[in-house]
């Protein structure tokens, strides 16, 4: 049976490179770019039917910072699949991110230097602003907009004797210091991004605990510090261009700057060809290369309380009820 995979955010960056990286894997596979952008989500199918001309690539539309296009999204998927076999939970944002050299400075001189220059920890600010649900929008759409896609999928995802997965494209940058069950959707901190990647990390524990027993297996992946769109917003292009070579060197100390979008996916690609039943739900699975462009899949354990992370899951149950019933649709069952 052919086997289906979705992948939000698939038009740029690693999601992209992903798609491409899943076909050259199983050139059978259906792949499903489920996309803001129509116009950048056509020219990638293009693309990969320029490289792989019979491969099944069909595009679904949906902006996950919306709730009401999540559930459309949703709604289209359930007609045209039968079952979702990976559910690549790949979109995300960045709102606006800008580095204080200052800090840059005073870090590079510091005990810290390694941790700063491995993930950005006091590098960046950010801003956040509110959708139309109402929400954070990086809460919404790195995290809340995949958990109610989820939901609705249900159906296509359990299924015992036939496993699913779910892989979210979490971060290094994830931390526990930066997320708050009071203010989880980040609405008085700087940290915006790190709290959504910690929430989900937290988020896949809690789905895996609650659904592994159904057939249906999540997992977290961090893609390293890679050159995407997202990235060149934080400085101008040329600056990147001039750090490029500093950057290449840092992996003689730390091999999680894999840098292109074909590299972060490693880890992806990895587990779409694992079992997921023999897959450890407290780890995170990070993409690294090495100083001569080797990829690997670095295994760490993730700094998670489980008690914390079934809290946090009743949450967001809660809002899914609030936000569907705002929307006029059915409550989904819990």
């Amino acid at each position: 049976m052919q086997r289906v995979a979705v992948v939000t955010g698939a038009s740029s960056g690693i999601g992209s490179a992903l798609c491409e990286r899943l076909l050259q894997e199983d050139a059978s596979l259906h792949l499903c770019l489920a996309c803001r952008n129509m116009e950048k989500a056509n020219a990638t199918r293009k693309k990969l039917l320029s490289y792989f001309p019979h491969a099944d690539v069909s595009i679904v539309q949906v902006d996950v910072g919306s709730v009401e296009s999540v559930l459309s999204a949703a709604k289209e998927i359930k007609k045209r699949f039968q079952h979702v076999d990976y559910l690549f939970l790949n979109a995300g944002i960045m709102v606006n991110p800008r580095i204080s050299f200052s800090a840059f400075v005073h870090g590079l001189f510091s005990r810290r230097a390694y941790r700063m220059l491995t993930t950005a920890e006091g590098l960046m600010s950010q801003e956040d602003r509110v959708t139309p649900d109402g929400l954070q929008e990086v809460f919404e759409t790195n995290l809340f907009g995949h958990f109610v896609l989820i939901r609705q999928l249900e159906s296509l995802l359990c299924c015992i004797g036939r496993p699913s997965q779910l892989i979210w494209t979490s971060s290094i940058s994830a931390r526990r210091s930066n997320f708050s069950l009071d203010d989880y959707q980040h609405s008085q901190g700087k940290e915006a991004y790190s709290s959504s990647k910690y929430a989900t990390d937290l988020a896949s524990v809690a789905l895996n605990s609650h659904f592994s027993n159904q057939g249906l297996y999540s997992s977290v992946v961090c893609p390293g510090v890679v050159m995407t769109n997202m990235t060149y917003e934080i400085l101008p292009s040329f600056i990147w261009k001039l750090f490029f070579p500093i950057m290449w060197l840092i992996r003689l100390f730390t091999h999680t700057y894999t840098l292109t979008p074909y590299n972060g996916a490693e880890a992806q690609v990895w587990l779409f060809k694992q079992k997921p039943e023999t897959l450890d739900p407290l780890v995170k699975l990070h993409s690294c290369t090495t100083l001569y462009g080797k990829n690997y899949v670095d295994v760490r354990k993730m700094d998670i309380d489980q008690d914390l992370a079934e809290k946090f899951y009743q949450k967001l149950l809660e809002l899914e009820k609030e936000l569907l019933t705002r929307c006029g649709s059915p409550a989904h069952k819990q």
